[in-house]
């Protein structure tokens, strides 16, 4: 049997892959904040992100239903889609909705909060213990999305608040998802925690969007915005989350949320390029502080 000394090595290897796959997962998720930007332009912003969802959804629950591994129970399945409502159905509706609203890179940063705000519910819940540099992480994080709401307010007026504000509901709603999926990650794999709790989501907001897929004109979806909502519905819904489910159970909610505060870089240097959208002097700030938060955490 192993000792401690031996398995030390091997643990620390382990660590350092998830935290690598979780960046590229924020690299996925940061782009992905211009390209639903952009396909929320062009379609209703309920059409395209259940038909995203969709796609997302009925890949997973494919490749969930062929690959062996840890199976979810009934009870489990059951339990997994109630969670689904509220990390799926309801942060997506608030999410897309606040995207349509606001700047692609100011949601990311506001989005950047999320673990300041996992932290604080895992701690509620008991799970995870915040030592004192994580608690000056979390108030960095904090004061950074208070940076970027004072920028909104100073370039934009009240204008693109709305938006900001239901950027933040999505942030809570996802933050008590992810700490009450804590359990479950010990036995289900992640491909069925992403593929059950998604169904969960998909099937209200289908429902919920059917109006506005009603009215869209199908021939008039340009490839381009097909394109949109392949990247949105395969890498955002599909590899991201694949990689955002494995970090939970290796290295805990907190520390696997911290690398969403990525997000906000790779997203402001996209929305510049693609949207051209300038980032403020507020916006740089935010993402500096965001930045130091995530450092100070994972150190």
């Amino acid at each position: 049997m192993p000792t401690a000394e031996f398995a030390l090595p091997h643990e620390r290897a382990a660590s350092r892959t998830t935290e690598l796959l979780l960046v590229v997962m924020a690299v996925i998720w940061g782009v992905n904040f211009s390209v639903v930007k952009y396909g929320t332009q062009v379609m209703e912003p309920l059409a395209y992100n259940a038909l995203r969802m969709a796609i997302g959804c009925a890949v997973l629950m494919v490749f969930a239903l062929w690959r062996p591994g840890m199976r979810a129970s009934t009870r489990d399945r059951l339990q997994l889609m109630a969670l689904g409502v509220l990390g799926h159905c309801l942060y997506q509706v608030l999410f897309i909705n606040g995207i349509a609203r606001t700047r692609a890179g100011t949601a990311s940063l506001v989005v950047a909060a999320s673990p300041a705000v996992v932290a604080l519910v895992a701690r509620a819940y008991g799970h995870e213990k915040l030592p004192l540099r994580a608690v000056v992480g979390i108030a960095l994080s904090i004061t950074g999305v208070v940076l970027v709401l004072g920028g909104t307010i100073s370039a934009d007026g009240a204008s693109h608040l709305v938006g900001d504000l239901m950027i933040l509901a999505a942030v809570v709603a996802w933050a008590f998802y992810t700490t009450l999926l804590l359990p479950f990650t010990k036995r289900v794999d992640a491909l069925r925690l992403a593929a059950w709790t998604l169904l969960g989501g998909v099937l209200p907001l289908v429902v919920i969007a059917s109006p506005a897929l009603w009215r869209t004109d199908w021939g008039a979806v340009t490839p381009l915005t097909w394109s949109a909502v392949l990247y949105s519905g395969l890498m955002a819904m599909v590899v991201a989350y694949l990689l955002w489910y494995r970090g939970v159970k290796e290295i805990g909610a907190t520390r696997t949320a911290m690398f969403g505060n990525l997000q906000p870089i790779v997203a402001l240097l996209v929305a510049w390029i693609a949207l051209a959208e300038v980032p403020t002097a507020f916006q740089g700030a935010g993402a500096a502080t965001v930045l130091g938060g995530l450092y100070l955490s994972r150190r």
